[in-house]
């Protein structure tokens, strides 16, 4: 059975409908002092249980949210805990890169571990290698092909595939595999301490073409500013923004309209308004291929 948390009603209900299986309310609310409220609707003894709650922000609330119907389910003698997390926060360090940094996704994984949580389903993670280091089975599915469809069905077929930083190059590439334009990537530098992201000017061929510019997050949206201003630079014609997890912190759509994109495209991963791609079939063939 499905249990549509707080973060991702819709979703949840989603992934439930194309597993036509059982779905559990939850009664959720607000205490006046701000902490969260939470009970199930429904007996989940001895049942397969699958938590669907993304974490993108406010975090650190729907995480304490997910801790706290994991250790539920745990509590109330589910037979299994699987955790769909789309964005998994605290998910981009996976290691210390200055003395006394704290790792925070290893306690992370260490509370979703005393929780009882069997499997994590994610999608996108910024950085998988951290995924390795977790003691709970982490599966990463890849929503890029779902965008890049997206963009076919629109008439886009053909778009030059442009990923964020050589590291990401798979994403272009995954992309391309769909839309068939050709792909690359441009060139990034991150300040470990400032956390700003420097690009490199390059020379792309995308004179007078379409160009999707695909990235895993968007959060503050400068980096995807600077790409779309540096494509336009290159004589694009038409420049959109694709990501996983459409965060877009502050003002960052804006931005990112103004800088000259024609059009932001992020999935239902994180509630959005231009959340207009589901995940979901994805997740649910996930979840039926492990017979859950």
């Amino acid at each position: 059975m499905v249990i549509p948390g707080p973060a991702s009603l819709k979703l949840g209900r989603r992934i439930a409908d194309l597993l036509e299986v059982k779905t559990v309310p939850v009664e959720f609310k607000r205490f006046p002092d701000g902490e969260s409220y939470i009970r199930f609707d429904g007996d989940v003894e001895n049942e397969d249980v699958v938590i669907v709650q993304t974490t993108s922000p406010p975090q650190d609330e729907r995480l304490i949210q997910l801790f706290i119907m994991a250790d539920n389910a745990k509590d109330q003698k589910a037979k299994s805990i699987t955790l769909v997390v789309p964005y998994l926060a605290y998910g981009r360090q996976d290691k210390r890169f200055r003395s006394g940094e704290a790792f925070s996704f290893k306690t992370l994984v260490a509370l979703l571990d005393a929780c009882g949580v069997n499997r994590i389903i994610t999608v996108n993670s910024h950085n998988p290698r951290i995924l390795k280091t977790s003691r709970i089975h982490i599966d990463d599915l890849s929503a890029i092909h779902l965008l890049a469809k997206y963009f076919k069905k629109k008439g886009f077929d053909g778009a030059f595939s442009l990923s964020l930083g050589k590291k990401a190059l798979n994403i272009a590439m995954q992309a391309n595999e769909v839309l068939k334009g050709g792909y690359g990537c441009i060139s990034t530098h991150r300040n470990r301490i400032t956390g700003k992201v420097a690009l490199e000017r390059e020379n792309l061929s995308v004179a007078n073409r379409n160009v999707i510019i695909f990235d895993d997050i968007i959060s503050s949206g400068g980096t995807m500013i600077k790409a779309v201003e540096l494509t336009k630079a290159e004589g694009a014609e038409k420049v959109f923004a694709a990501c996983v997890h459409p965060l877009l912190v502050g003002n960052s759509k804006e931005g990112i309209l103004k800088s000259g994109a024609d059009e932001i495209v992020g999935t239902d991963c994180v509630p959005s308004s231009v959340g207009v791609v589901s995940v979901a079939p994805l997740i649910a063939e996930a979840l039926a291929g492990r017979g859950v």
